[in-house]
C-alpha cells in the first residue's frame, strides 16, 4: 500500500466532514463523555460525533478502522481507531510509522522539527502512560490556513490484540498567539485530557 490507506482515510474523513456540514449548522460546546466499548475507549466531545466504520487492506491485512468525529465552529474533533488482531500485532510498528509519516507529509512538516510537547494520557484504569503531542501548521498555496494538535497511541487490548489511536483536532484559520498555546486553551485541551484507553 501504502499510499492507499492513507488516501481511504482522508477520503473517509472527507465523506464524515460532509455528513456533519449537512447535518446541522455548527454546534456550541455541548461535551459529553462518550463510551466506546467497541473501540475500547472512553472519550470526552463538545457535541455528539458522527460514527464511520470500515474496513482497510494493510500489508495484505484486512483491519477494522473507524472514526468519530464532530465539527464546532472552526475545529473538526476526532478519534481514528485501527485494531490489529494477536496475529497482526507485528504490524503495528510499521503501520504507526507509515500513519504518522503521512499526516507530515501532507502537512508539509518535517517531524524531526515539528513542534511537539510530551505529555500524559490516562487509561480508564488510572495509570498515567507517557506520549507526545504534535502541534502542526499545514504548509500551504491557497489562502486557507489549517493547523492540528495529534496524539497517537498503541495501547494493548485485552484478547492480545493492539488498538492503534489518532487523537487530533484539526483547526481551519489562524492559531494566536502560536499553535501550542492556540490548542492548550481548556477547551481544546481538554478533549486530549479525556481521552481513556481501557
Amino acid at each position: 500500500m501504502e499510499p492507499g490507506l492513507f488516501k481511504g482515510f482522508t477520503k473517509a474523513s472527507a465523506l464524515l466532514v460532509t455528513v456533519i456540514f449537512l447535518v446541522a449548522c455548527s454546534p456550541k460546546l455541548d461535551w459529553r463523555i462518550v463510551q466506546s466499548p467497541q473501540e475500547g475507549y472512553t472519550a470526552l466531545f463538545p457535541g455528539k460525533p458522527d460514527k464511520l466504520e470500515r474496513r482497510i487492506t494493510y500489508q495484505e491485512q484486512e483491519l477494522r478502522q473507524t472514526l468519530e468525529a464532530v465539527k464546532i465552529d472552526d475545529d473538526i474533533y476526532s478519534i481514528g481507531s485501527i485494531y490489529l488482531s494477536k496475529q497482526q500485532t507485528e504490524l503495528s510498528a510499521s503501520l504507526l510509522d507509515q500513519l504518522k509519516g503521512n499526516l507530515f507529509r501532507n502537512a508539509g512538516v518535517d517531524q524531526s522539527t515539528a513542534i511537539n510537547s510530551d505529555s500524559i494520557y490516562k487509561t480508564a484504569n488510572h495509570q498515567r502512560i507517557p506520549t507526545k503531542d504534535y502541534f502542526l501548521e499545514f504548509k500551504s498555496t491557497s489562502t486557507n490556513q489549517q493547523a492540528m494538535r495529534v496524539r497517537w497511541i498503541s495501547k494493548p487490548a485485552i484478547d492480545g490484540g493492539i488498538w492503534l489511536y489518532q487523537v487530533s483536532i484539526l483547526h481551519a484559520g489562524p492559531v494566536q498567539p502560536d499553535v501550542r498555546a492556540f490548542f492548550s486553551a481548556e477547551e481544546r485541551a481538554n478533549f486530549f485530557d479525556e481521552f481513556h484507553p481501557n
